[in-house]
């Protein structure tokens, strides 16, 4: 069986098939192409943040204030040229401006399988049709129960293992799959919808970010490029250029260099995330896409899954992607956020 995803690159989304066995093995490679930006001299520097309140557990607190959104950056690269992209680049970030907001939360790590487990097994709610394709959705007592006979058909036709089980005891074969399902347990929840993210979200009393939450979190106060500063670093996110092998997700929160001045990690690789927003232009853009209105959610932030069109500025924190809400990517996840104030 083989899986569909959508593959997001700003306003484009283009199709693959994505071998299930792939799945967790790696993400593409991302070639590196360095575009910086400068900030906008008009729009001055911000007052300084706040201090945060008493936190919410697994989150971080991004202070009330101005920050620096979206961007004037046009494709002087020829980029969209260069690689044949059907939609030009950065249009729809523009115009560049300063948005207020008030204080919030923010997950300091995406959604992991884990987390999304305990949702559907509360809820009852469908899980990942990729979790069905590799076997996560197993339980652990029913391999714990299985006859080895039964375990060693399962690695084969359900896990997909590549090696010969059959001088293996109960015992090894067993700790060798739960050893499986547990390194998946940390890797960011994929293949959810906008509507599965949505309700994950309220099932665990919080919200889906607003796009200027999300932008503000990993480009800080001052309209930094990515997360880290202004200029891109080969390996501080999870962009697919490292390891060996199909495709790599890393387990949430891995990479340490991938982080906001706010300690929100993760926002400028790993996975692409939706956020709460209908794809609208900004006020004061002229850009034109039949997709603006209520069509599409906005998908914010770099993902390990897009082969030879992965360029650095797809790991932008300006960087603006969508796709109809019932859609679902293995390149897609989510976290979510929390009204916070200056409590």
């Amino acid at each position: 069986m083989v899986f569909c995803a959508e593959i997001l690159v700003d306003a484009s989304i283009f199709m693959r098939s994505v071998d299930p066995k792939a799945q967790y093995r790696g993400a593409v490679r991302w070639g590196g192409v360095l575009l910086a930006a400068a900030l906008c001299a008009a729009c001055g520097e911000p007052p300084p943040e706040v201090a945060a309140p008493a936190g919410e557990a697994g989150m971080a607190f991004v202070p009330g204030g101005p920050f620096v959104m979206g961007s004037d950056r046009i494709d002087e690269e020829g980029l969209q040229a260069r690689y044949g992209f059907t939609v030009p680049l950065f249009v729809n970030e523009h115009p560049r401006r300063r948005v207020e907001l008030p204080g919030f939360y923010l997950d300091v790590t995406e959604v992991s399988n884990a987390d999304y487990k305990a949702f559907v097994r509360e809820t009852g709610r469908a899980e990942p049709a990729e979790w069905v394709q590799n076997a996560y959705n197993v339980a652990d007592g029913k391999l714990e129960t299985a006859h080895v006979d039964n375990l060693r058909w399962i690695a084969r036709d359900y896990f997909r293992l590549e090696r010969d089980t059959s001088a293996m005891t109960k015992e090894e074969l067993l700790a060798l799959l739960l050893g499986i399902q547990r390194g998946r347990d940390g890797l960011p929840v994929t293949a959810v919808s906008w509507f599965d993210a949505d309700a994950y979200c309220h099932w665990r009393g919080k919200r889906l970010p607003r796009e200027a939450e999300w932008e503000k979190a990993a480009r800080g106060p001052d309209g930094r490029e990515y997360p880290w500063g202004d200029e891109w670093r080969f390996g501080a996110a999870n962009s697919g250029d490292q390891g060996e092998g199909d495709e790599i997700l890393a387990p949430v929160g891995t990479y340490a260099q991938d982080e906001s001045v706010y300690g929100v990690r993760d926002l400028g690789g790993n996975v692409s995330e939706w956020v709460g927003d209908w794809y609208r232009p900004y006020p004061g853009s002229d850009a034109q896409d039949g997709d603006f209105g209520e069509k599409h959610r906005v998908v914010r932030g770099g993902g390990a899954g897009l082969g030879h069109y992965a360029l650095s500025v797809f790991f932008r924190s300006a960087r603006r992607a969508h796709a109809e809400p019932g859609m679902v990517s293995t390149d897609v996840g989510f976290r979510c956020a929390k009204d916070g104030g200056e409590r």
